[in-house]
């Protein structure tokens, strides 16, 4: 008879300490969680709701019909010879993708409490499940843009391979944000109230509901940093093609981004050091 011993793996658990510790790697080790708990944000997120999933498609929608009426029919708001309502609907698309995420992305922690305080796993997991989440959603609310485009009669062509790419961008720059505000979140409540309040302000210092072209030109620089004006000039410029094809000037909001992201990460890191003790 011969013994066989069984191999152990030991998982020590250390605080992260400098930039060379992001724990990156370790996202691709429990990358089958990051799934399971994608798929269960995206089963739970409208559990008990009377309406249920048709809150996927209704947020868009209702913002839709109420800009269209304000913005549209009220202040008479140029949309570059198309209808009101695609011209503010695909820009609609990548903002609400981005506002969920960042609000959800941020609270994230907080609503993970019960779990994240019995049982080790890479934290960073939590706010990127909450924002990849939202993608489903997306694909859902785009495909009610493409029956409202065929309605009016457009019908997109091949720019739309570029859309993956500002997607993409949406959601590194959702990311970058709800990196840096999850770990505070845990301990400042009212972070959660700072990025309500801060992406409803956002929102109007981005061309969502009007046309970039009533930007005035001094202020027009100011306006190509901000990344989701690209991303919303991207839309545009790919499906009903009412706006700059992308520029050079793409490359400070992409760098921008890229930075806030890595950044996020590393404040992410940092903060769930404590992050059980404060929950």
């Amino acid at each position: 008879m011969h013994s066989s011993a069984k191999s152990t793996r030991i998982v020590r658990i250390e605080p992260t300490q400098g930039w060379g510790h992001l724990g990156l790697g370790e996202l691709w080790e429990y990358k089958d969680l990051l799934w399971f708990h994608t798929l269960k944000e995206i089963t739970s997120k409208y559990r008990q709701m009377a309406l249920g999933p048709l809150w996927i498609v209704l947020q868009p929608i209702i913002n839709m019909i109420l800009f269209s009426f304000v913005f549209g029919t009220i202040a008479k708001l140029p949309s570059e010879g198309v209808p009101y309502p695609i011209f503010v609907y695909t820009a609609l698309l990548p903002w609400t993708l981005f506002q969920n995420a960042c609000t959800f992305s941020s609270n994230s922690l907080v609503q993970q409490m019960p779990v994240i305080s019995k049982v080790y796993f890479p934290r960073l997991i939590v706010p990127i499940a909450s924002t990849l989440s939202w993608i489903v959603d997306f694909m859902i609310s785009f495909g009610f843009l493409l029956l409202l485009m065929l309605f009016y009669g457009f019908v997109p062509g091949w720019k739309v391979l570029f859309l993956p790419l500002y997607l993409m961008w949406t959601v590194a720059f959702a990311l970058a944000i709800g990196f840096c505000s999850a770990g505070l979140a845990v301990k400042y409540r009212d972070v959660n109230f700072v990025i309500t309040y801060g992406l409803r302000s956002f929102m109007y210092l981005t061309p969502v509901a009007y046309s970039a072209s009533l930007v005035p030109d001094q202020w027009l620089w100011a306006y190509k940093l901000n990344p989701l004006y690209w991303v919303i000039e991207g839309f545009r410029w790919a499906l009903i093609d009412t706006a700059a094809a992308p520029s050079w000037e793409m490359a400070l909001p992409v760098a921008l981004t890229a930075g806030m992201l890595v950044l996020g990460i590393y404040l992410f890191r940092r903060n769930e050091r404590t992050v059980v003790d404060l929950l």
